[in-house]
């Protein structure tokens, strides 16, 4: 089933549809990148992730990295001077960055400044505001009607929208608004049952609505640590996912966050208490902030770095910014050091809550393989924080290698990551000048 399976139980994701050939076939045709000193700083299973999922060498991967930042800035200054003209960006499947323009003129332009260009219908505010007004759209219509929907993104690549519809009489009998223009509808399976809940190890993490040794406590929530970050009054923090915090919508949406002991999860220490929620709202996104205490920081949580299989780390470099085609890898124990490439960098979904409330939800999508337990966990684009992971498709399958068999006919594993740009400044914007205010996340530039 492609859904997005959040770690909570109370909490459903729609599933997403791969909306780009440009990620098809890995990158075959790159150029062979220069030697990178960073390279050898890599952890030897991320190296491995690599060669795996990518079939490049870690230098290439490096490279690739950073011409999709080099090109989202480009991009970036391009839309805010020729907002008309601009119609998306993205890394092609040979590794050359390529800018989507809707004229001739500015077309020249991108040429000259040594961009590949393409011309397109239509400009990329035209197609955000149609998301906004099918969005809006599927939110005013009943749940039992919308349940069909499970995500909507924007394919830059062929200037529409592509809607994911479960392959269900429902979806069959769903007319989406004929005043929106350059729709495609992809059915996707439908079906499934209840992911498993189990603890893992190394940066997994545990929580509960009480405390563990309550009587009336039937479950406990897991999911992994995303970011290790700091504050402007020094506060040790910690991002994760928002669905995460079992107390999300309650009067105080604090929770103690344990790292499990898997033979007596009572006696769990305690590493923290999640202090910021976020699902949803006004910023259409899902993560949280858990205040570290001294156990955690003693244990090496004030670190720069990420965990990934058999407790080797990434050390992190910066902050990136998700563009499609951006080779991409995440970190966590349940399926370890994963990779793939950004295959939308702007889609928005659905998530119900416990009571029923419909929460739209905005990231990016990915084709690394995330499994149960994952959820908050690090996503990175060469070794700089990209984001955390919300959701996956295959959640409830038991490891990548069963998960990309099964989900091949449907395009492959997805995930949806959250942008961490767009968290940091939320919580910066909100903090009031208090806790969170000023939150970056710690790197250690020039490594290598």
């Amino acid at each position: 089933m492609r859904k997005f399976s959040a770690r909570r139980a109370s909490v459903r994701t729609a599933s997403l549809a791969f909306v780009s050939a440009v990620l098809v076939s890995p990158l075959l045709a790159a150029s062979p990148a220069a030697a990178d000193p960073a390279a050898d700083a890599l952890p030897a299973e991320l190296v491995q992730a690599i060669a795996r999922d990518l079939k490049m060498s870690p230098a290439e991967y490096l490279d690739r990295a950073a011409k999709a930042q080099e090109l989202r800035n480009y991009a970036k200054e391009f839309r805010a001077e020729r907002p008309d003209e601009f119609a998306g960006a993205w890394m092609g499947t040979d590794g050359k960055p390529v800018l989507a323009v809707t004229s001739l003129d500015a077309a020249r332009v991108v040429a000259a400044d040594g961009y590949q260009t393409r011309l397109a219908p239509i400009n990329a505010d035209n197609l955000e505001g149609s998301l906004d007004q099918l969005n809006n759209w599927i939110t005013s219509i009943p749940r039992e009607i919308s349940g069909a929907i499970n995500s909507v993104a924007i394919d830059f690549l062929n200037s529409q929208l592509v809607v994911s519809v479960a392959n269900t009489p429902g979806g069959h009998l769903l007319n989406l608004p004929t005043l929106i223009a350059n729709i495609k509808v992809v059915l996707s399976p439908d079906g499934g049952g209840p992911v498993e809940r189990r603890p893992m190890g190394g940066d997994t993490y545990i929580s509960a609505p009480t405390a563990l040794d309550d009587s009336a406590l039937h479950s406990v929530d897991v999911c992994s640590f995303g970011f290790n970050s700091v504050d402007n009054a020094g506060n040790a923090l910690n991002i994760s996912a928002g669905h995460c915090n079992p107390n999300l919508g309650k009067a105080n949406e604090q929770a103690e966050v344990y790292l499990p002991n898997v033979r007596n999860l009572s006696a769990s220490p305690q590493v923290g208490t999640f202090v910021t929620t976020q699902l949803g709202g006004r910023s259409a996104l899902d993560y949280s902030v858990i205040r570290l205490n001294d156990t955690a920081v003693n244990a090496g949580m004030d670190q720069p770095s990420v965990r990934g299989a058999n407790g080797t780390t990434l050390t992190l470099t910066g902050v990136a910014d998700p563009i499609t085609g951006a080779p991409v890898c995440k970190s966590g124990q349940s399926s370890t050091f994963t990779c793939g490439y950004v295959v939308a960098d702007r889609v928005e979904t659905q998530l119900y809550t416990a009571e029923g409330q419909s929460k739209t939800v905005r990231g990016f999508a990915s084709s690394a393989c995330t499994l149960g337990g994952d959820s908050g966990g690090a996503i990175v684009s060469g070794t700089r924080a990209l984001g955390i992971t919300s959701g996956s498709n295959a959640a409830d399958a038991p490891n990548c290698n069963e998960a990309n068999t099964a989900l091949a006919s449907y395009g492959g594993t997805a995930t949806l990551g959250i942008p961490i740009r767009a968290i940091l400044a939320d919580i910066d914007a909100n903090s009031g000048g208090g806790l969170g205010s000023g939150i970056q996340v710690r790197t250690k530039p020039n490594v290598g």
